[in-house]
């Protein structure tokens, strides 16, 4: 592996790295092989220089004793100098400076005997051999230049010394040998700088590339980040947390690890909102959603935003005990916060949450979204008992909403009592802003004339039962209402899933269908995106039995929920209804390009797309320019009655 591929190390704790840390790095590595490099080439070296005993005996055999012994004794001092600081683990430099040191006392040590010898003749031919020694100082170890530019000149110098005072010659001779010293003091000079430079170049080159790898892996890892990273809260969001429960889910189906699930819910924060201004309580969310944070990593959890004020924890625990614990320090600890809420219909003046607890146990079911769908319960549950409190589901309790006050009977008498009415919201072609198709939106009042919000009776309606009829009642009348009066070519209903699941839901359909003396093709029957909804047969079943009479089926606030993508492949959906906050998000870059995303997966798939929320002049303009098909909010039209719809 090269050191451009090496992995770059760094510290976890620090979030930059930069191009001088890489050349450092890179730097500290080509370190520790020059030090190997060093020691080959030394013991190589000494091999070599001790093996040229052999020449002494040939060349100048009167003082090759002496010239042998010096070669042992230089060598062994140099191997055991070398050695020692290696151990000692001296920088590189000091290793290198042994090394030219050795090169020059291997040199001296043997000149200074064999310049004795009688045969001067042979010595003065034998002298060629030194020009090794620069070689070595310039080509054989890996020195700075600067190094070894002064280690080859001790032996160039040495060696003009040398034939200068012992060894009178001839011109010829000195000019001769003297230019080959020379020669090879310059070339040998040379080809050091070039490596040098060659060395430093390949490091700056290494550096370069490693830095563009963190780079890329750094932007690879923020990309990651930021698609499992609530925009606002920064905490995880819903894709993180899916991961992580199905992750949760394995390990309890093969290895029974429980773990439990916390549905955090802000108390009022509607009215929060209302009074505060939008601003605050994002801020207030973000505040929130820090602390929890705090609480629930340091217990081993993992907590995420799950939609609006809702926020979610996944915790691998051994006890219910343990979750019930964690649970109150969250609600302790948002209750430490203080703060202040004072447009709360109750007596408390600060925000506070309430908290829905689900425990993995056997009849479970067999999807984790059943687990998560019992928090949600519990957490129903907390809110119909106080608010800011905790609440464990439990199979056995009346469900929350079953018992939430005159809403159960009001229901049931809501149509004979004429307290439930429809009204009408346009939606508008994008291409000519002209009206061709409504939403029916269900009302609701209380005998005093109260108006109860969708949020609250539609919840109740699901779980009583009563949303089978009135279900079918919203069909009919929108039908009676829209379409056998001509006001609009098409209107929409919102089904809820347990209308879907429904024995004969599709023949109570075609039957109104029939009465009303309207085509099917003009009735646009809307599944809002969530939990209850499960890619079930019957479900499956129904869907293609309400196509068959020509009943387009719409996905409403696509993005909001869990199984959005699975739907897209699952049912063949005409139109495609983006939920209002991807819309209303838009403000900030990230927003942007996630509707961007989103508008182009649905176009991918061929659906039309209908944008709802659309509330300013620069969000339609927005939309324009995004080339959408259809659109729905406030300021295209308010939702009125058909009588109204028809006056406009």
């Amino acid at each position: 592996m090269s050191a451009a591929d090496a992995p770059v190390q760094r510290d976890e704790s620090t979030d930059c790295f930069s191009f001088a840390e890489a050349c450092k790095s890179l730097e500290t590595e080509n370190d520790a092989v020059r030090r190997r490099s060093s020691r080959h080439g030394l013991w190589i070296a000494v091999a070599v220089y001790v093996a040229f005993a052999l020449p002494d005996r040939w060349l100048i055999p009167d003082v090759a004793p002496a010239t042998i012994a010096a070669r042992f004794v230089v060598a062994t001092i140099a191997l055991l100098a070398f050695e020692a600081l290696r151990l000692a683990k001296a920088k590189t430099v000091w290793l290198d400076i042994t090394c030219a040191s050795a090169l020059l006392a291997g040199y001296l040590g043997w000149l200074y005997p064999a310049i004795g010898t009688s045969d001067v003749t042979a010595m003065s031919y034998y002298m060629i051999f030194g020009a090794i020694f620069m070689m070595g100082a310039n080509l054989f170890f890996s020195f700075p230049f600067r190094l070894s530019v002064i280690t080859s000149s001790f032996v160039l110098g040495a060696f003009f010394v040398t034939i200068e005072a012992f060894f009178p010659s001839s011109q010829t001779y000195k000019l001769a040998f003297g230019m080959f010293y020379i020669s090879c003091f310059v070339f040998t000079s040379f080809v050091n700088w070039r490596l040098n430079v060659e060395r430093r170049n390949v490091l700056l080159n290494a550096a370069e590339a490693r830095y563009q790898h963190w780079e890329a892996s750094e932007r690879g890892r923020s990309l990651l980040e930021l698609s499992n990273t609530d925009y606002l809260t920064g905490i995880s969001n819903r894709r993180a947390l899916d991961r992580r429960l199905d992750e949760c889910w394995a390990a309890w189906k093969d290895e029974r690890r429980d773990f439990v699930v916390l549905l955090i819910d802000v108390d009022f924060f509607k009215r929060f909102n209302d009074r505060y201004g939008h601003q605050e309580g994002d801020r207030c969310l973000t505040v929130i959603a820090k602390v929890l944070k705090a609480v629930v990593e340091s217990s081993g959890g993992m907590i995420g935003r799950y939609g609006g004020e809702e926020f979610i924890v996944v915790l691998p625990v051994q006890t219910p005990k343990i979750a019930m614990s964690l649970a109150e320090k969250i609600r302790m600890e948002v209750e430490f916060l203080a703060i202040e809420h004072d447009g709360r219909p109750d007596d408390s003046p600060i925000v506070t949450v309430s908290i829905g607890v689900a425990f993995t146990r056997d009849n479970v079911g067999e999807k984790v979204e059943r687990l998560v769908r019992e928090a949600d319960l519990a957490l129903y549950h907390a809110k119909a008992s106080g608010r800011n409190c905790i609440r464990r589901f439990d199979p056995l309790l009346p469900r929350p909403d079953d018992n939430a006050g005159k809403l159960v009977p009001l229901l049931t008498a809501a149509i004979d009592r004429k307290l439930v009415s429809l009204v009408y919201q346009p939606i508008f072609e994008l291409t000519n802003e002209k009206a061709r198709a409504v939403e029916a939106l269900m009302r609701l009042r209380m005998p005093d004339g109260t108006a109860v919000s969708p949020k609250t009776f539609i919840p109740v309606a699901e779980r009583t039962g009563a949303i089978l009829e009135l279900g079918k009642w919203a069909i009919e009348t929108a039908c009676r209402d829209i379409l056998m009066t001509d006001r609009m070519a098409t209107v929409s209903v919102n089904v809820s899933p347990i209308q879907l699941r429904s024995q004969g839901f599709a023949a109570n359909v075609a039957d109104i269908l029939i009465r009303c003396g309207v085509s099917g093709s003009r009735l646009a029957l809307e599944v809002t995106e969530g939990l209850d909804m499960d890619m079930q047969s019957e479900v499956l079943k129904c869907i293609a039995d309400l196509r068959a009479l020509g009943v387009e089926i719409w996905l409403d606030d696509f993005g909001s929920g869990f199984a959005g993508l699975s739907w897209l492949r699952a049912i063949e959906f005409q139109t495609v209804k983006v939920d209002r906050t991807f819309l209303h998000d838009c403000s900030n870059p990230r927003g942007l390009m996630m509707l961007q995303d989103m508008v182009a997966l649905i176009r991918n798939r061929g659906n039309t797309i209908l944008v709802e929320g659309v509330e300013t002049a620069a969000q339609l303009s927005l939309l324009k320019d995004l080339r959408i098909d259809r659109v729905q909010g406030y300021h295209m039209g308010m939702p009125v009655s058909a009588e109204l719809l028809n006056a406009a």
